[in-house]
């Protein structure tokens, strides 16, 4: 069964776009003082783009607390990107730097909150990734 982990900032651009796939999900904490995220089975990870348009700080600080847990990094299968298309090369690279960093793939990014197709894409292809894992 597909599962996903997933950063959402307090806007919740990307916490809206998780809760419309309907797979099961857990969010990355927002703030230190929240307890922290540990998972022992396998996810894909979804992550926006921070930084705006620099590499330095595209990744949330959060998902890099996150991914520096050896079991939370181990069981990652897969990466989709949230970003900003007015960042030009910068879009979704928050998912470019996260895959080459895991050896995983960097299956998707979308803009800001998605559309329904970008919804209709991510539930069909993560469904057909999961049976080949």
């Amino acid at each position: 069964m597909v599962k996903v982990v997933y950063f959402s900032s307090a806007t919740g651009n990307t916490r809206r776009f998780v809760e419309k796939l309907g797979f099961p999900a857990a969010r990355i904490p927002l703030r230190a003082a929240d307890p922290f995220l540990s998972v022992d089975y396998d996810y894909v990870l979804i992550v926006p783009t921070y930084g705006g348009g620099n590499r330095k700080g595209a990744v949330p600080k959060q998902v890099i607390t996150f991914l520096n847990d050896p079991t939370n990094r181990s069981h990652c299968r897969g990466v989709i990107s949230s970003g900003n298309t007015n960042f030009g090369t910068a879009y979704g690279l928050a998912g470019d730097i996260v895959a080459a960093k895991l050896g995983v793939p960097h299956m998707y990014k979308f803009e800001l909150l998605g559309t329904s197709e970008d919804v209709s894409r991510v539930q069909n292809g993560l469904e057909e990734f999961w049976q080949r894992i």
